[in-house]
């Protein structure tokens, strides 16, 4: 029996992770106001929220806005909401949107080492009604190439690709030639961990095969 998985997330990244691993989920725009979250929170415990706690903190929020949303037909399956940030010496970089940003944060973090944290948070759904739930967080050591020219950068960020995604770099793309090492799940990286959410969809009490519906995948 096949288990539908519902993705609260616009992310293509995702989407293109959980394809390659058999899975066709079905797509919700969680419409989070992650900021405003994240500033309310921070305000409620007097200080800067950890990247662990900030990861979880988003990916709760996402799916569970997802759990709301009115569709055609009433949720029955898996919800999955994800988020991710970079961190580099202490400070949490999320997408930098901007090509100046973008340029910034390469000039620090070339021939360095960074950590990704990839926050995850489950739900089961059925007939629309939000069940058990639950969430991990993923991490990840990424290590930039040190021989990184400026004109190699200005080329990269040229493209856009690293203005949209968490730390102003990719490794399932374009931005993958200029990393040079990863310590940990790989697709924690990309920004969901498949291994964390087969331990996730399991601790549900469901098996990570049911999930698989795309054509050449059974």
């Amino acid at each position: 029996m096949t288990m539908r998985l519902y993705l609260a997330s616009t992310s293509p990244a995702r989407l293109a992770l959980l394809r390659a691993a058999g899975i066709e989920p079905v797509l919700i725009n969680p419409e989070v106001d992650e900021a405003r979250l994240v500033a309310e929170t921070e305000a409620a415990v007097g200080s800067a929220l950890e990247p662990r706690v900030l990861v979880e903190l988003l990916a709760r929020a996402k799916a569970e806005a997802a759990a709301s949303a009115r569709l055609d037909e009433p949720l029955t399956g898996l919800l999955l909401g994800g988020d991710s940030v970079f961190v580099l010496d202490g400070v949490i970089y999320g997408k930098p949107h901007t090509a100046d940003a973008a340029r910034e944060r390469w000039e620090r973090q070339r021939g360095r080492t960074g950590t990704l944290y990839s926050g995850h948070w489950l739900i089961e759904v059925a007939d629309g009604r939000p069940g058990r739930a639950i969430g991990a967080v993923a991490v990840a050591e990424v290590t930039f190439a040190d021989d990184l020219d400026d004109a190699e950068l200005d080329a990269y960020i040229a493209t856009g690709e690293p203005l949209f995604v968490a730390g102003a770099f990719t490794i399932d793309s374009l931005g993958a030639p200029f990393i040079t090492s990863i310590v940990g799940d790989p697709s924690t990286v990309v920004g969901l961990s498949l291994p964390t959410l087969r331990r996730l969809v399991r601790a549900l009490g469901h098996e990570w095969p049911t999930l698989w519906n795309r054509p050449g995948a059974l």
